[in-house]
C-alpha cells in the first residue's frame, strides 16, 4: 500500500511527467486518501503492474529533492 502526501505527490507527479509525457493531468490527479485509486489507474494508462507503480512512486519520492526519474 502506498500513503504520500500532496507534498510529495507534486514532486513524484513532475518526475512522472518528465519520464512518460503521454500522462495527463487526469491520468495524475490526486487527492489524499486515495491512492489506491491513483495506482490503478497509472497503472492501466501505463499497461504496468499496480506492484511497478508503487516502486516507481515510491522511489521518486525517496528523495524528493533528487532530480532522478
Amino acid at each position: 500500500m502506498l500513503k504520500i502526501n500532496e507534498e510529495q505527490w507534486q514532486v513524484a507527479k513532475e518526475k512522472l511527467r518528465r519520464k512518460y509525457n503521454h500522462l495527463s493531468d487526469e491520468d495524475l490527479a490526486f487527492q489524499a486518501g486515495e491512492e489506491d485509486k491513483l495506482v490503478h489507474k497509472l497503472s492501466s494508462r501505463l499497461k504496468r503492474k499496480p506492484s511497478y507503480i508503487i516502486f516507481t512512486i515510491g522511489k521518486e519520492i525517496q528523495d524528493i529533492n533528487s532530480n532522478r526519474l
